[in-house]
This record gives structure tokens, C-alpha cells and sequence, in this order.
């Protein structure tokens, strides 16, 4: 009968005759000890069993200090994940509009509960749950999937030794790491060897002669040599902001770094003893940090390399043979360009737990202190697009780019149109006063839509009682949204979101016509930017000094040209100023160029998106108007690091696919020529 069982059930039946013949063979040795120790023999045999049978869940994810909205907190990690695109589409397009995104994706789901407000006026959200692991994409390009490890390199359990250990540190090993580790060893006399066994430790100048080795190598390659990493450092390629490369293969780099090819390859003095361990034979020439950084910008063909944590805004980060340093759901031990300090020998394990409490952090990439942002361009269900949606399915829009979009940590859409529960088709091409019916929104949950920005001037399309009757919707299924309100208070009032303790708040107005899409005291609309700026960008400067990210979107006055207006450049160059530390147009039709703020720069970390085109919306009329930017910024340990262009192509009026390498270039050079000058003061010197 046990055979018949499923697997859960025989395992369960096995481990329970296991637990009776030692219970039998227990009872019978302690029958004459006291009947509290006998008592707690069993209970323990007990826990035992209890603790090898039940399943092992994910660990929660950190809890949010009030008021922040939560971003999903990891449950419980369930056996699917979508492979693909249309995958997620088949798991969520027949997903009721209000249902979680947790129960969307096959997790479980986190507790909800009603929007409010905090003493401060500030809208804030409780959490729901965390969408699907997918792969993360650059235009065509994709990188496999993987769960991040965990940040603290888990102890591995002492060795049994016989007669001495010897260590020796590898000469590949940098005099920071060196010098310390040597420093310990020669004070440690001896080590455990299990129980109560002591065994001496000697230290060695080769490793030619000793048990373990400490030495530096690629961390995939501790998955064969069964080494011990101590710590792991990852490093990434670089290009400036406006190439358009993408990919990098590791041999390239290889060739490059021993001098085998005739191409710029510029790395830090302190990175290369490191980078050796990857890369091999170091034939070039490396640069102190001023100096890498003029000879970096100074080349049409240069490649860098610098340590994650050196990452800004100004640099472009490629993928090296598809793998994206980036991704949030990296596994570092598949990266190429991950190394460790590693222990590798009989007894090591004792040499680790040694070690260890020398080298804090044991990573400089933890993606527990990362996250991804997905920003996202018009948004108009409306006309073309809903008919569409009416003959092909309420997700078809996302079929193609769901898995990318929903990947992503925070995944933002700027909503132009209100849900109405009664909206009726008219795809009219000259229509304009458009709506989206409530059943469109599995469009936006198959994205894994996590924040709605209302800036848009088609808000009010249908009147007040229209915008309180799509408010009122947003609300009624607990989506978090901003930039319109049931009042001028509630419209400006910006969201604050949290996340692997990345602390945000988004902001979006309304700088153009017309007047009825705008809040009043009393009627619900669009927070209008030219009544409330200097309240704006008041709340912008005292939002930068309580969260790590300011984020602030402005629906502006339109333009179909890839180069921003002059007075567009003026204003969102003044929210910088305030403080924001992410601009966004989201009133474009076509992309705009961008302009990255580094370190250096006054503010510090930034970007401006001066417009991304559309994302969902039936402007098939041009080239222009079907070619669309979504962005991805990554956010570590508090500030902006990087940010992503990803590009698509609008197809049959509703379906964005994702551009072709061609495609894809002239999209990217078209906005980068578009770029205007830079402000003449950049500096940020330190005094």
C-alpha cells in the first residue's frame, strides 16, 4: 500500500517507520533514566521528524516602516515559473480584475488592505504580493533566469582532519585580501577538528605543499572545484550612455585584456589583480580612477570594466554572452565576470569559519538591497486599441513584452484614459474622448502593474462623475495611483513605496490643457502643475532628504519630434533642481532623448526621460508614433545606478513587440542625437 502512495505521502510513511524502529531501539536503552530525560528524548525525536518533513518556505521579506507602501514581500515560492511571454498570458488573462497579482502569478498572496493617509497628507498603500521571476530583455536580447543567492555565504560544516593543516594563500591573491588573511593564520595556532579535537594549523609560502589553498577564481568555477567562496565581487562592462551596443562576449574581452586585439579596454588599478582570475594574463594597462574616466569617454570603440557598486547613470551596462549584471533575479555564479576569494582543500570548511568575520560585506552586488523600476509610456485602451482587445482576447496587448515588464521589482504604468464599467467602443481614429472598459485592465495586470500614474489630460474625458467612477475602481480593487484624486489635495499628494529597504515617492501633474481635466477643491481631475508648482517643488525638496528616490512625472505640452522643447528642457531641469532624482514626460507620443546626472554632477545620481512614446495606445499613422521606450531602472542601496532603454515597435494598433537589432539602433540613435546640451556647471567637487 505505502508504493501507491504520491512521493509526499511514501516519504512521510518512510521517515515514520524509520521514527518507530528508533523510538523501539531508544525505549529499550533509556527504560532506567529518569522520566524527564526519557520525555525529552522523545519530544526530540519528534522536532527531528517534524523538522526533516515539512516543507521549508521562503523566508518574508523585510517588513515596511509606516507609511510606505509595500512593495510585494516575497510568500511562499510555488514549483512554476513561465518560460515565456505568452506563457504569463495563459496564467493571468482569465485572472478576475480583482484578484491579486500574487494570485496572478502563482504566489501566495499578501495581506491587503484599504488606501489611507498618514498624518502628513502623504497617500500610502498596504502590500499585495510579488510577481514572477522572468527574464529580463535589451530590445531582442535576453538573459536567463535565475533566483538571486543569498547574501551571507552560508558556513559550511567542519571537516574531519588527520595530523596537521596547512594553508598557503595563492599569489593571485591581492595584498588587501593577502595581508590580513596571512595576519589571522599566523595568529592561529590550531583549529577544531571535530568534538573536542584540536589539530595545528601551519602557514605556508606555496601552495605547492599545502592541504588548502586560499586563491582567487571565477565563482562558476567553484561549482566544479567544490571550492569554499569566502566573498564574491561582481564586476561590469561598461560603454557611455548613448552607444548603442548592447552584448559583449567574454572571449572578446579576453582578447582585449591580453592584448590580442587592437581595441580600447580600460579597467581600475585596483580592479586588475582581480579581474585576472576571469580574463587571464593582464597585457594592458590599467588606470587610476581620474585617469580611466578621460580615456573612457575619449574613444568611439572603448570598453570598461568597474566593480558593480561603481555603476552611475552616465555609463551604459552590457550584457556579456546574454547575461544582464543587472537582472534581479541574477545568479551571480552564472555570471562570467563574478569573483571570488575562495577555500579550496581537506579542511577548509574550518578555514572558512575562520576567515569569514574578516570580510564584511561578503558581496558587493546584494540583491537584497536592489531593485528594478519599469517606467512605461502612454497608456490609452481606447479606439483602435480596444477594438482589438474586443476581437482578440482583453490581454492580447501584452502578450509579447508581459514577462519582461512584469519581472521587474516596480512596474509603472501612466494610465491617459478613466476604467468605466460602461465603456463602448469607438474606434473612430478622430475620437477623443476615450475610456477604457474595466475588463482592459488584464492587459495591465499581465504587465504585473504595480502603480498608475493619472497625469493625463484625457482623465476627465467623461466628465467628473467619470473620473470619481474610475477613481472609485482603482481604489475598490486596492491598485496604488497618483496624479489625480477625487480632489486638488488628494491629486498632488505623492505615493510613497518601499522596497529591499529602497525607500521611493512618485509624484505626476499635469503642465498642459485642458482646464476640465484639472482637481479643484471639490472635483475629482488631474493635479495641475502651473496651480501647484511652487507646493511641487516645495514637497520635492523635503521628499529627497526623507526617501532614497524622488520620482516625478510631468504629462507636458506635446510634440512629435525626438528633441525635447526648449521650455520642456527648462522645467524638468528645475524639478531636478528641487531634488527629483527621476524625471519623466509621459505626455510624448514618440521617444525623447534622456540625460543621465552622475556623481559628479550637482544633485548627485539622476536621469531625465524627457519622453518615451506610447506603450498601449493606436497611433499607427507614422513610424514615429510606433516606435516606444520602456526604461528599467535599477536602484541599489539607495540610489540610482543605472538605467536601461529598452525599445518596441507597435503592431496592429494594440500589441507592442520588441524591436529588431536594426530597428533598434535607429530608435537609439535617433534620441541620442536628439540629446541637448548639458548645463555648463556639472561639477560636484568636493572641498
Amino acid at each position: 500500500m505505502q508504493h501507491n502512495l504520491p512521493h509526499s505521502g511514501r516519504v512521510f510513511a518512510h521517515r515514520g517507520n524509520i521514527l518507530r524502529r528508533l523510538s523501539l531501539r531508544e525505549t529499550h536503552r533509556v527504560t532506567n533514566l529518569p522520566l524527564s530525560l526519557y520525555t525529552c528524548l522523545t519530544l526530540l525525536l519528534i522536532a527531528l521528524f517534524i523538522q526533516t518533513t515539512l516543507p521549508i518556505h521562503a523566508q518574508e521579506g523585510p517588513v515596511p516602516p509606516a507609511p510606505y507602501f509595500s512593495s510585494p514581500t516575497p510568500g511562499p515560492l510555488l514549483a512554476k515559473e513561465a518560460s515565456s511571454d505568452e506563457e504569463t498570458i495563459a496564467t493571468t488573462a482569465t485572472v478576475k480584475v480583482i484578484s491579486t497579482e500574487a494570485t496572478a502569478t502563482g504566489l501566495a498572496p499578501a495581506a491587503v488592505s484599504e488606501r489611507n493617509r498618514d498624518e502628513s497628507g502623504v497617500q500610502t498603500v498596504a502590500g499585495v504580493g510579488t510577481p514572477t521571476a522572468k527574464t529580463l530583455t535589451v530590445g531582442q536580447l535576453s538573459t536567463a533566469t535565475h533566483q538571486p543567492l543569498p547574501t551571507a555565504i552560508p558556513t559550511p560544516t567542519p571537516e574531519r582532519i588527520r595530523g596537521s593543516l596547512t594553508v598557503a594563500v595563492a599569489s593571485n591573491v591581492p595584498e588587501s585580501y593577502a595581508s590580513p588573511v596571512r595576519a589571522l593564520l599566523n595568529r592561529t595556532t590550531s583549529v577544531s577538528a571535530g568534538s573536542w579535537l584540536k589539530r595545528p594549523l601551519h602557514l605556508l609560502d606555496s601552495v605547492d605543499h599545502a592541504g588548502v589553498r586560499v586563491q582567487l577564481e571565477p565563482l562558476e568555477s567553484t561549482l566544479l572545484t567544490g571550492s569554499y567562496p569566502l566573498i564574491e565581487r561582481v564586476y561590469v562592462v561598461v560603454v557611455p550612455f548613448n552607444r548603442t551596443i548592447d552584448d559583449i562576449s567574454l572571449e572578446e574581452l579576453r582578447l582585449r585584456w591580453q592584448g590580442l586585439k587592437a581595441a580600447p579596454l580600460y579597467v581600475l588599478e585596483e580592479s586588475a589583480a582581480e579581474l585576472s582570475a576571469v580574463l587571464g594574463t593582464q597585457r594592458i594597462s590599467s588606470f587610476s580612477e581620474q585617469s580611466w574616466q578621460n580615456f573612457f569617454e575619449s574613444e568611439a570603440d572603448t570598453l570598461g570594466i568597474i566593480p558593480f557598486e561603481q555603476l552611475d547613470p552616465r555609463y551604459k551596462v552590457l550584457t556579456v554572452d546574454g547575461v544582464n549584471p543587472l537582472d534581479n533575479h541574477l545568479d551571480s555564479s552564472r555570471y562570467s565576470l563574478t569573483v571570488a576569494l575562495t577555500v579550496q582543500g581537506t579542511g577548509a570548511a574550518q578555514i572558512v569559519s575562520l576567515l569569514q568575520p574578516l570580510f564584511r560585506p561578503r558581496t558587493n552586488r546584494d540583491p537584497n538591497r536592489l531593485t528594478t523600476l519599469v517606467m512605461t509610456g502612454v497608456t490609452a485602451m481606447t479606439r483602435g486599441t480596444a477594438r482589438r482587445m474586443e476581437d482578440l482576447g482583453y490581454a492580447y496587448p501584452a502578450q509579447i513584452i508581459s514577462g519582461t515588464l512584469r519581472a521587474a521589482d516596480i512596474t509603472h504604468v501612466s494610465n491617459e484614459v478613466p476604467f468605466l464599467d460602461d465603456c463602448v467602443v469607438n474606434d473612430s481614429p478622430n475620437n477623443l474622448t476615450m475610456c477604457s472598459h474595466i475588463n482592459y485592465w488584464a492587459t495591465l495586470d499581465a504587465i504585473g502593474t504595480d502603480i498608475v500614474g493619472l497625469s493625463g489630460n484625457h482623465v476627465n474625458d467623461f466628465g467628473r462623475s467619470g473620473a470619481r467612477q474610475s477613481i472609485t475602481w482603482y481604489r475598490d480593487n486596492k491598485i496604488a495611483i497618483y496624479g489625480s484624486g477625487l480632489n486638488r489635495e488628494e491629486a498632488c499628494a505623492p505615493l510613497r513605496w518601499y522596497h529591499n529597504g529602497n525607500t521611493f515617492a512618485f509624484i505626476a501633474a499635469l503642465a498642459f490643457g485642458p482646464p476640465f481635466a484639472w482637481a479643484n477643491d471639490e472635483q475629482p481631475g488631474a493635479c495641475y502643475y502651473y496651480d501647484e508648482k511652487e507646493k511641487i517643488l516645495a514637497m520635492i525638496e523635503r521628499l529627497a532628504g526623507e526617501v532614497d528616490i524622488v520620482a516625478v512625472e510631468l504629462q507636458f505640452e506635446e510634440s512629435y519630434n525626438p528633441y525635447p522643447l526648449s521650455t520642456q528642457v527648462r522645467e524638468f531641469r528645475e524639478l531636478r533642481e528641487a531634488g527629483a532624482h527621476i524625471v519623466t514626460g509621459v505626455q510624448s507620443h514618440v521617444p525623447q532623448s534622456l540625460e543621465p546626472y552622475s556623481a559628479d554632477d550637482v544633485g548627485g545620481n539622476g536621469i531625465i526621460v524627457y519622453g518615451l512614446g506610447n506603450l498601449f495606445f493606436d497611433q499607427m499613422q507614422q513610424w514615429a508614433t510606433r516606435t516606444e521606450l520602456i526604461v528599467r531602472h535599477t536602484i541599489y542601496r539607495g540610489e540610482l545606478i543605472n538605467t536601461e532603454i529598452l525599445t518596441t515597435v507597435l503592431e496592429n494598433y494594440a500589441q507592442p513587440r520588441w524591436a529588431t537589432m536594426e530597428e533598434r539602433e535607429e530608435i537609439l540613435t535617433r534620441i541620442f542625437n536628439a540629446a541637448p546640451a548639458l548645463p555648463k556647471v556639472t561639477a560636484n567637487v568636493q572641498q
